[in-house]
C-alpha cells in the first residue's frame, strides 16, 4: 500500500517558529488544521501541550474535526472558520468557542443555541473585500453590527475577511486597511471594542516581512505555511521554515517496456487522465512502471516525482503509470525493479486528499 510520510518534528518546529514570529509582531494567531481532517494520530503527534501553549486558537472548517479537537483537548480554544449551517448551530456552540459568520439569521440561531446552553458564543463577522466568497457587503456593515450587538448570547470579537482562496484576489495594504477603518467606525458608533481584525492568512504572511500590512491587522489564520513552510502567494519558503514535511511513496507493481502510442481505437470510455503523445512515435517504446495508487487517492497534478527524470503517462481510479525512460542509471545499471518505491513531493491539496484516503497508509515520523 502506498503511504504518506509525515515529519512531525519538523512540523512542530515550524509551528513554534511561527508562534515566536507572531509574538514578536504582536499578532494573535489561529493554527488551521483542516488539511489533517481531524486525524487523531495527528492530534496526539503534533498538538502537544508544549506546541499549543502559544497558539491563541486551533481551527478547522469541518465540524467533526472541531469536535475531535475538543474531545482531545477540552480546554483548547477552537475556531470554526467558515459560516456555519443553521442546522448545526447547537454543535457549533458546543464545540467551537469562536465562529466566522456572514448571515444574520444564522447568528440569531447561534444566539438561541448559546442561550439554551447557558453560555456566550464568540463570533468574527466576515466582510466581502472582492474575493466573492463569504462576507457581508461593505455598505451593510454598520446596520449588520447594530443588529448583532443586540443579541443576548453573542459576543462579537472581531471583523475579518478572506482573500486569495477562490479567485486568488491578492491581499493588499489598501484592502486590509478597509478592515481597520470599519473597525474604527464600529467602535466609534457603538462604543464597542473589537479584539480582532482577522485579515491575515498564509497568503498574507509575506506582507509582514515587507512591512506592507496595516499595523491594526492583529489576527492571522494560518495552516499551509505552518505545515508546508511556504507562502501560497508565491510558493516560496517563508522564513527558514521546513518545506520537506511530507513525502508520498508508492510501490512499483509492474515494470514493462511498452509502446509510447496506444494501440486501437480511442473512445470516450476512459475513466482516468493521460499525458499527450505524438503519433510519429508509433514504433517507439519506453519502460513504464505501474504504481499502487490512483485518482481516488490523489490527483497526479498535485504531486511531483522526486526523481526529475520520471514523467507521467496516465492514471485511473486505482493505478498510475509512470515513464521510466530506459530505466538505466548513469552507469547503465537497472534503476528500478518491481517492489521498489517511488517518492513524490505532495502539495497542500495532495496531502489533504491522501489523508482522507482510506487506501493510503499514514506514517508519523518523530
Amino acid at each position: 500500500m502506498a503511504e504518506l510520510l509525515i515529519q512531525t518534528k519538523k512540523i512542530k518546529q515550524n509551528i513554534n517558529k511561527l508562534s515566536e514570529y507572531f509574538e514578536q509582531h504582536g499578532i494573535n494567531w489561529s493554527l488551521i488544521t483542516k488539511v489533517f481532517s481531524g486525524d487523531k494520530d495527528f492530534l496526539k503527534s503534533v498538538l502537544t501541550d508544549e506546541i499549543i501553549k502559544k497558539i491563541d486558537e486551533v481551527g478547522d472548517s469541518r465540524l467533526s474535526n472541531i469536535r475531535n479537537l475538543k474531545e482531545y483537548k477540552p480546554h483548547l480554544k477552537t475556531i470554526y472558520i467558515k459560516p456555519p449551517a443553521k442546522i448545526y448551530a447547537e454543535d457549533v456552540v458546543k464545540y467551537a468557542d469562536i465562529s466566522l459568520n456572514s448571515s444574520y439569521s444564522t447568528i440569531v440561531t447561534l444566539n438561541n443555541a448559546a442561550k439554551k446552553a447557558g453560555k456566550n458564543h464568540q463570533i468574527i463577522i466576515m466582510v466581502e473585500l472582492g474575493e466573492l466568497r463569504e462576507g457581508i457587503q461593505r455598505k451593510d456593515i454598520l446596520d449588520f453590527y447594530e443588529k448583532v450587538f443586540s443579541l443576548s448570547n453573542i459576543e462579537v470579537i472581531g471583523i475579518g475577511s478572506n482573500l486569495g482562496c477562490m479567485y486568488g484576489v491578492e491581499p493588499t495594504f489598501d484592502k486590509l486597511l478597509q478592515l481597520a477603518l470599519y473597525k474604527e467606525l464600529i467602535s466609534a458608533k457603538f462604543n464597542k471594542e473589537l479584539k480582532y481584525i482577522s485579515g491575515g492568512s498564509s497568503i498574507t504572511l509575506p506582507m509582514i516581512e515587507r512591512k506592507t500590512i496595516p499595523k491594526e491587522v492583529n489576527h492571522f489564520r494560518v495552516g499551509e505555511t505552518a505545515f508546508f513552510g511556504v507562502s501560497p502567494l508565491d510558493g516560496k519558503q517563508f522564513l527558514d521554515l521546513h518545506t520537506d514535511t511530507f513525502e508520498f511513496q508508492a510501490n512499483i507493481i509492474e515494470i514493462e517496456e511498452k509502446s509510447i502510442v496506444p494501440d486501437g481505437i480511442i473512445g470516450d470510455a476512459n475513466v482516468g487522465h493521460t499525458a499527450t503523445y505524438n503519433e510519429e512515435d508509433i514504433s517507439e517504446t519506453t519502460v513504464k512502471a505501474i504504481l499502487d495508487f490512483g485518482l481516488l487517492d490523489v490527483n497526479n497534478l498535485d504531486i511531483e516525482p522526486c526523481d526529475k527524470s520520471l514523467t507521467f503517462v496516465g492514471i485511473t481510479s486505482d493505478m498510475i503509470v509512470i515513464d521510466l525512460g530506459n530505466n538505466k542509471d548513469e552507469n547503465g545499471k537497472k534503476k528500478y525493479k518491481i517492489g521498489d518505491k517511488i517518492s513524490f513531493k505532495p502539495n497542500y491539496m495532495a496531502v489533504a486528499r491522501l489523508l482522507n484516503s482510506k487506501y493510503i497508509d499514514k506514517k508519523y515520523i518523530a
